[in-house]
């Protein structure tokens, strides 16, 4: 027997295919929220292990900085104990040369002199002191002026004392230090600086 449909088949079909495209649909977006989801949460795994990276880098850089702070404390130490050794080395090497200073000057002191007090920076000596008259004074300078170790001299100050006697005065002067210059040490650097 023949079969004869008389149900509305269009109908049907249009049924059927909205069907097929609501499950499509459905289906897309559920792939879709999936596909987002696991975007999502790889960018988040991804930014939480960046932050993580940058905890343990900014952990390095402070014990860095914290080594760097060390280490220019240490050089700053160093610097200041080279110094230190530089100037003992510096008085140990002058230490004759200062001793013949005093000497010097000892002889250049003529009687009716005392010296009060002596101050020396770098090269320049700074003297106070007494003197019966004016004219020991200036044979104080004279005498210094004969001196190979000392160069110029500079009187500063002369002020009569009369509590220390009749024609004694109070002087001050700075005199500028200068090793001699020996003749056969002289020779030898020149010689040795043209060769």
């Amino acid at each position: 027997m023949a079969k004869i449909n008389l149900l509305p088949w269009r109908q049907a079909y249009r049924e059927e295919k909205k069907r097929e495209f609501i499950g499509i649909v459905v289906a897309v977006v559920v792939v879709g929220l999936l596909g987002a989801y696991f975007w999502v949460s790889s960018v988040q795994s991804a930014i939480e292990n960046q932050n993580a990276r940058n905890q343990l880098l900014n952990k390095e850089i402070a014990k860095l900085d914290a080594q760097v702070k060390e280490i220019s404390e240490i050089k700053k130490v160093r610097d200041d104990l080279l110094a230190r050794i530089k100037v003992i080395t510096d008085l140990e090497g002058t230490r004759p040369v200062i001793v013949r200073y005093f000497d010097e000057m000892a002889r250049a002191i003529p009687d009716g002199v005392w010296l009060t007090k002596i101050e020396r920076k770098d090269k320049l000596v700074t003297i106070e002191g007494v003197a019966e008259s004016y004219n020991r004074i200036a044979s104080f300078l004279r005498n210094l002026e004969a001196s190979d170790w000392y160069a110029s001299h500079n009187l500063i100050s002369v002020d009569a004392a009369p509590s220390e006697g009749d024609d004694a005065s109070i002087f001050k002067m700075t005199v500028e230090t200068s090793a001699p210059v020996d003749p056969l040490a002289e020779a030898a650097q020149t010689a040795g600086g043209a060769q």
